[in-house]
């Protein structure tokens, strides 16, 4: 049982954390922008979006760094518009990883820039993160997604592999976007 110290004393910790969040970079650091701004792109169906996505390449970050194989997320439309987000990988020991979390339109016009939370502490959701989406196939084959920031992104697939010919495609989108194509890996031995 949860007593009303223990809430206070845990709540004290996560405000206490909270001015720490920000300065937790992420294991890539954020690329040359140069002359060009991240840009979503212009509409998303989010009822074609849903449904399961395998991760191609990430730029690598902290909150994956327990994933070595096998990553994917899993998005379903929720009755008050938000999506419901799975993300799951299989750990060096073979163990699967998930993450439950929601993400909610931030551009209600193209509904291609979103926040997504996968922290939720006595029923509140404190940190959201950008989830752009910067490149997709119109047949919704594949997505590139960023931050504004270029401290995350990733290469989604319906397919746990895409063709040569398509990753160059997703590559351009990523540098015209201001990524660096290095920054990019792949957790497939």
């Amino acid at each position: 049982m949860i007593t009303p110290l223990r809430t206070c004393w845990a709540l004290a910790l996560l405000l206490a954390a909270v001015p720490l969040a920000p300065a937790a970079a992420p294991a890539q650091a954020p690329t040359d922008p140069g002359n060009h701004a991240v840009t979503a792109v212009p509409a998303v169906d989010l009822d074609r979006y849903a449904g399961l996505w395998f991760e191609i390449a990430r730029i690598p970050n902290r909150f994956q760094k327990q994933c070595a194989r096998e990553s994917l997320a899993l998005y379903s439309r929720r009755a008050d518009g938000r999506l419901k987000v799975v993300n799951q990988c299989r750990r060096k020991n073979g163990q699967v990883d998930q993450a439950r979390g929601v993400a909610r339109v931030i551009d209600t016009r193209s509904r291609a820039k979103l926040k997504v939370s996968l922290v939720s502490f006595l029923g509140l959701r404190p940190f959201w993160g950008d989830y752009w989406i910067i490149g997709l196939d119109e047949n919704y084959r594949w997505a590139v997604v960023g931050s504004p920031d270029r401290r995350y992104g990733w290469i989604l697939a319906r397919t746990p592999t895409l063709e040569r010919s398509t990753l160059d495609m997703i590559f351009s989108i990523i540098e015209r976007n201001g990524f660096r194509r290095e920054a990019f890996a792949s957790d497939a031995p």
